[in-house]
């Protein structure tokens, strides 16, 4: 399997990890918080599998921003949090700290 494809499914397992750990409402509730161990779990053993080809300072800034991405939209569209302009644009300048990282091991 692509390291990056690795790295995906590193990220959406963060993801749920994340969100399971707000639903657990401070570690009571069972369900999520057996899906925050799973999630997270399975994302630190996909992260490892992406590793095998991928530099840690990619693989971890890549799965740090779209992690933080990912649960901005999910605390807007499922917790109706805020979204403010300076969040975008915050998120922006991450974005474009990644395709840095990402320009300068290419060259």
């Amino acid at each position: 399997m692509s390291s990056w494809l690795w790295l995906f499914l590193a990220i959406l397992a963060e993801v749920v990890g994340t969100t399971a750990l707000k639903l657990s409402e401070g570690f009571t509730r069972w369900l999520p918080i057996l899906l925050l161990i799973l999630g997270y779990g399975f994302a630190m053993y996909a992260m490892s599998q992406s590793l095998r080809d991928l530099s840690l300072s990619l693989v971890y800034a890549v799965w740090s921003a779209a992690g933080i991405g990912l649960i901005t939209l999910v605390g807007f569209f499922f917790f109706s949090e805020d979204f403010s302009l300076l969040q975008g644009l915050s998120l922006l300048l991450i974005l474009l700290g990644i395709i840095g990282l990402r320009w300068e091991q290419a060259a």
